[in-house]
């Protein structure tokens, strides 16, 4: 997506001390969000472990971690590491499966008061559309985000977000399925992912999410052993940041639908950037790990920013990049 004149629009700033309040809403591919935070899939539970720190309505969304078919046991210990300036995982996407989901989290959820993204993962194309099948007549959900890059499985995840023609036929298959906002998450290990953004653009999804983690090693010298159990796993955290910034800045010219940016945000002025970049919204990933404040606080950061700089609506934020 192109703007012609990308720079924010001086008629509709208005003078500083007349500014008191924020529009913090955004549309998300018809997901309408209260601001422009949610929290990266697998960092966050399903929130629970959350809501004990502050009320979860202060988010725009909440994205549960994966859901499958079926119980997934995900890998073998270890299957955690810590890096400079991120961390490796290979979890696996362990859940419970979709029907535990819909039993044990989807009530708790929809007292929260705040949109539900349910992250479905699959082996195959069938198994994706399934889930979104399973789940099409719950209400507490507001949106699906297709996981096509999940670098820690055998098969499914990343090997559908590396070939456009598979990406696409997944995201064809599941936009069949549904009618809610399908929002396609892309992994940043391939050569060229505006091609691959393209092609679940063309196959009918509403948003994109970029980015998921970067394949990366760790070593443990002593043991002359690779840390974790499966050998690589994915790399997030501050570390990846300039990536992910890459990747949004390329994909938002490539394509007409919404972004929702990740990798690597702390800050504020982390997931500003991001927005600048091309994003209409962004999720905490890693760094609720360190902070569990994190998302909460940075959503009260872009609104002090947008009344510092008179911007009247976040949604000015996305794509002003001079």
């Amino acid at each position: 997506m192109i703007d012609d004149n990308p720079a924010i629009d001086d008629t509709h700033l208005v003078d500083k001390d007349s500014l008191t309040t924020v529009d913090m809403g955004v549309n998300l591919g018809g997901l309408l969000m209260a601001n422009p935070v949610t929290v990266g899939s697998g960092t966050f539970g399903n929130g629970k472990q959350y809501a004990g720190f502050y009320p979860l309505n202060r988010l725009g969304a909440i994205t549960t971690k994966g859901v499958s078919g079926v119980p997934w046991a995900g890998n073998d210990n270890p299957r955690i590491a810590e890096t400079a300036s991120g961390m490796l995982n290979s979890i696996g996407l362990q859940n419970p499966g979709v029907e535990s989901f819909v039993a044990d989290e989807l009530p708790w959820l929809a007292t929260c008061g705040v949109p539900v993204i349910v992250n479905v993962s699959g082996h195959n194309a069938s198994e994706y559309a399934a889930v979104i099948q399973r789940l099409e007549t719950e209400s507490a959900v507001s949106a699906y985000e297709l996981n096509i890059s999940c670098p820690n499985i055998d098969c499914g995840g990343m090997g559908f977000g590396t070939d456009p023609q598979t990406a696409y036929a997944v995201t064809q298959l599941c936009r069949k399925s549904t009618s809610r906002p399908l929002i396609v998450k892309l992994t940043p290990n391939v050569t060229d992912i505006s091609e691959i953004a393209c092609a679940v653009e063309a196959a009918g999804a509403d948003a994109i999410s970029l980015i998921n983690t970067v394949l990366g090693m760790a070593i443990d010298v002593k043991r002359r052993r690779p840390v974790l159990a499966r050998k690589v796993g994915g790399l997030s955290g501050p570390a990846i940041k300039p990536i992910a910034l890459r990747m949004i800045y390329e994909v938002y010219q490539a394509v007409k639908i919404p972004l929702l940016g990740m990798g690597g945000i702390c800050t504020a002025s982390d997931a500003i950037e991001f927005m600048l970049a091309g994003a209409t919204a962004v999720a905490i990933g890693t760094a609720n790990f360190t902070d569990p404040m994190t998302a909460p606080t940075v959503v009260d950061g872009i609104r002090e920013f947008c009344l510092e700089q008179n911007i009247p609506r976040v949604s000015e934020l996305t794509g002003a990049l001079l």
